[in-house]
């Protein structure tokens, strides 16, 4: 299994790209904030539509997407591997078309040899035995998980840089996580360690599995955390997918279960969301392909 691990991070864990990428719609600012406590530097990167200036000095206040995997998000010129969500593209038009609230987007780059352990979800751990648990630390997380301090990196850090200088909606009602794969764990995690914070998370083809074959042991601790920790459903929304092919087809048995969590948590249509998109796979473009009805679950005007 571990040795499985290592293949599926050196696959997935791209480190962020040399230049910094360019927005086809809006605009994409360095966030400017301190050298982070928690993890190690990179560049965070904030999108803007493009009547951010006019309709933020006349009061408008902004939902705020948080985005895993940053670099994979915008400029395919800049990324691993010359493809992306379309993030920008997306955005600026569904609030152009009204199908969403004004919002900007937050876009987090992973860490690169380190993102698994930034990703992988940390009190999953102490639910797996003791020899599953040492393998996956020592030999996927390079002997430490990382995913509690990458929390308070966006959390302590990087939402209070980008309350203070944009005109956030910065209650839980306005706050966002998203993210992809392992991105999509995070994502659930975060708004479980976070409910105060996160008002909404979408994971994009969640790897319930953890690693690059079937198994029992990291699916069985997520679903007995997710039972203990789950938020509540009254203030909170979630969405979940997964395609069928390349990845995706690992994931089939185990969403359900992940499904039925949620369901007797008290989740309903209005604030949860499961689908399946045959045919697709574990990439950029279905994705992109899949964001707008993502976006729009999340971020729609309720």
């Amino acid at each position: 299994m571990i040795r499985t691990l290592l293949l599926v991070l050196a696959l997935f864990s791209a480190a962020a790209q040399a230049a910094d990428p360019v927005a086809r719609a809006g605009k994409l600012e360095l966030l400017a904030m301190a050298p982070s406590k928690y993890v190690d530097p990179r560049p965070v990167y904030v999108w803007l539509p493009d009547d951010y200036a006019a309709k933020s000095k006349a009061g408008t206040r902004y939902k705020v997407l948080y985005v895993h995997d940053g670099q994979n998000q915008f400029d395919v010129s800049t990324t691993w591997n010359k493809k992306s969500w379309n993030l920008e593209l997306t955005l600026a038009r569904l609030i152009r078309e009204g199908k969403i609230a004004d919002t900007i987007a937050v876009a987090i780059p992973n860490n690169g040899k380190l993102r698994y352990a930034e990703y992988f979800p940390q009190k999953f751990l102490p639910l797996m035995s003791e020899g599953y648990r040492n393998g996956l630390v020592q030999q996927g997380m390079g002997g430490k998980p990382l995913a509690d301090n990458y929390l308070r990196f966006i959390v302590d850090e990087i939402k209070p840089a980008v309350d203070k200088h944009y005109a956030t909606q910065a209650d839980a009602a306005g706050t966002f996580l998203i993210g992809s794969s392992m991105g999509g764990l995070i994502s659930v995690y975060g708004i479980s360690e976070y409910p105060q914070v996160f008002g909404g998370a979408a994971g994009l083809s969640t790897h319930w599995v953890g690693s690059h074959q079937q198994n029992a042991t990291v699916p069985l601790a997520a679903f007995n955390y997710l039972i203990a920790r789950l938020p509540d459903p009254a203030t909170h929304r979630v969405w979940q997918d997964h395609g069928t092919t390349e990845l995706d087809a690992l994931y089939a048995p185990y969403q359900p279960f992940i499904d039925q969590i949620f369901r007797e948590r008290g989740y309903t249509d209005e604030n949860y969301v499961s689908k399946v998109y045959p045919g697709t796979g574990h990439n950029e473009p279905a994705w992109a392909d899949r964001l707008p009805e993502v976006l729009v679950f999340l971020l729609g005007r309720q």
